[in-house]
């Protein structure tokens, strides 16, 4: 077996900012756990995960803070994949005779749901967004969160599930990891248009 591509860490959208201080460490603390309770929930293990990277001195090897943000949300990335496999092996493990659904989207971008990247931002801040998650399974909000929060693209997320996911998430693909934000997605617009329509 081919050994899978794992992503960059030029896939997450970078921040600029300027030379590192603790009011800059704070903010990126801040988004690192943001990043993580949208992962694994809100509390403690978010906590720690967050603790884990602002620890790991490779992290904090560059002068570049934005190269140090990508590193810090690709390294909570695998941490909270896995703490999801150490919790429930099966949580995020691979489909099996995944097929192609008729859903309510037709492609795997964000936009498509009718959300922009500024929309998504401001949901993000509010609850709406979370209680959404919060109905997924464990490896559809893995995959919403790495994919409309982190920008990784199809096959960048899912070497990483199968990287870190476990013996059970080994066979995620390109096309399952599509298929299956896809299904969020259609998720997702048919609880923005419940919200419209509700006001």
């Amino acid at each position: 077996m081919a050994q899978r591509e794992l992503p960059s860490q030029d896939s997450f959208a970078s921040r600029r900012s300027p030379s590192p201080s603790f009011d800059l460490l704070d903010r990126l603390a801040t988004g690192l756990y943001t990043l993580a309770s949208m992962l694994v929930g809100e509390g403690e293990d978010s906590a720690r995960l967050v603790e884990a990277v602002i620890a790991n001195a490779e992290v904090f090897s560059g002068s570049d803070l934005g190269q140090t943000t990508k590193k810090g949300q690709l390294e909570l990335c695998k941490a909270a994949i896995g703490l999801l496999a150490q919790r429930n092996p099966k949580s995020v493990a691979a489909p099996v005779g995944l097929e192609h659904a008729n859903t309510c989207i037709g492609d795997d971008e964000l936009d498509a749901a009718g959300v922009s990247k500024e929309e998504l931002s401001r949901m993000i801040a509010g609850p709406e967004l979370r209680i959404w998650l919060a109905g997924l399974s464990d490896a559809l909000r893995v995959i919403f969160v790495l994919r409309a929060v982190g920008g990784l693209t199809a096959s960048e997320t899912a070497s990483l599930l199968a990287s870190f996911g476990g013996p059970a998430a080994t066979a995620w693909t390109a096309e399952m990891v599509r298929e299956a934000f896809r299904q969020a997605l259609c998720s997702l617009a048919s609880q923005l248009i419940q919200a419209t329509t509700t006001r």
